[in-house]
């Protein structure tokens, strides 16, 4: 991997001079690959193996996109909130193993509520705790009971879904706080849709995931990323606007993976997206809290959940590192983190696709691309696809 990064005007000047000498041409290569995380990395990796000549930028200083991890007291903190791998495609899990070694980690996150502490996902463990209760038939009971008692039938919100699915306990302790916090707004201000369904699992399990395969790789996410982009040119703190108002034929085909609405100059509205923001500190102590995840589901608080990062990994430092995560409105120019996927939202992208596909020589994929959240592995199986399609 050859990797640069711009960090002033003199670094673009070298840049350049590195590229293409002076007063000469533009270097030409097959990709410029715009967006050096999951997506783009995988598209690297593959073209790589075809031969292909790949440029991948990226705005940011560093590569991995959202699963950057960062070393600090030697733990691999995760800059852009937990990441946990998990997938019941073996193909995946197989493709990504080849850039890993994976540990066995299980995301069992803990929920506080006031002085409560209950196991998530919803459980027996967690219905235990609440009622004081046994067996899965009490469970049921008691939650179809609360159900039954709201009187809904054809739910007009968010709150009255959550209700009309698990009832009046559930909702209050550990899903009405969290949401508000993590929407911005009332529970009754929110569409229904938000909330299909809320799983209840009649058993004591606290493994978050039904998947297959789940685990954390050693030495954390950045590595990986690493080892995909080994066969390309990487230049970080580059920005692609800027680069191809200079070199507007730099590449045969763009793949680019970040904001759609962006690459047209929001020019039918921006998209909505909510965005996060971490307040990240060492404590001088082993272990904080004790799993890696804590929600908190009171309103009052403000952060939405702490990570404990060494837990990802089963870490032995003598120090720690937490993150508390505050959910936020977003506005251009602010990272992107959730698509807010409404009818209205939606009905934007559709317009923007539209221009999109007749965009000649350009490939939009990806969670900015496609205007879609993606778990890690679709990342990879849709990036593989998409080579496929378009070198198969």
């Amino acid at each position: 991997m050859i990797y640069l990064m711009k960090t002033d005007e003199r670094a673009a000047d070298i840049l350049e001079e590195t590229a293409c000498g002076r007063g000469g041409n533009m270097k030409q290569y097959d990709y410029l690959i715009v967006g050096a995380g999951l997506y783009g990395a995988v598209m690297a990796h593959e073209l790589g193996k075809k031969g292909k000549k790949c440029l991948v930028i990226d705005r940011r200083n560093h590569i991995a996109g959202n699963i950057y991890c960062e070393d600090i007291e030697g733990i691999h903190v995760h800059k852009y909130g937990a990441h946990i791998f998990h997938t019941s495609d073996k193909k995946v899990w197989d493709y990504v193993n080849q850039f890993a070694e994976f540990n066995n980690y299980i995301n069992s996150p803990v929920a506080v509520y006031k002085d409560e502490l209950y196991n998530l996902p919803f459980n027996m463990n967690t219905f235990s705790k609440m009622w004081g209760i046994r067996t899965p038939e009490e469970a049921k009971e008691i939650i179809e009971r609360q159900r039954k008692e709201t009187g809904i039938t054809e739910p007009k919100n968010l709150e009255e879904q959550a209700l009309f699915l698990v009832g009046k306990d559930i909702y209050e302790k550990l899903v009405k706080g969290y949401t508000e916090k993590q929407w911005g707004r009332s529970c009754t201000e929110l569409p229904a849709f938000i909330i299909k369904r809320l799983p209840c699992r009649f058993i004591y399990d606290n493994n978050y995931f039904n998947d297959r395969y789940q685990g954390i790789p050693e030495g954390g996410y950045t590595p990986i990323v690493e080892k995909m982009l080994a066969d390309a040119e990487v230049r970080t703190g580059v920005d692609f606007f800027e680069l191809r108002k200079e070199n507007p034929d730099i590449a045969e085909k763009i793949i680019f993976t970040g904001q759609i609405d962006e690459y047209f100059g929001y020019k039918l509205g921006a998209l909505e997206y909510r965005s996060v923001r971490f307040e990240t500190e060492v404590l001088d102590c082993e272990n904080y809290q004790g799993n890696a995840v804590v929600n908190y589901t009171e309103r009052e608080v403000p952060y939405t959940r702490i990570i404990e990062h060494k837990h990802f990994e089963f870490g032995k430092q003598e120090k720690t590192v937490i993150s508390r995560e505050y959910s936020s409105e977003w506005t251009v120019g602010m990272e992107p983190y959730y698509p807010v996927n409404d009818e209205k939202n939606n009905a934007l992208f559709e317009k923007y696709r539209e221009l999109a596909q007749k965009e000649e020589n350009v490939i939009f994929g990806g969670r900015l691309g496609n205007y879609k959240y993606y778990d890690m592995d679709k990342v990879i199986a849709a990036a593989l696809q998409q080579f496929e399609e378009i070198e198969g």
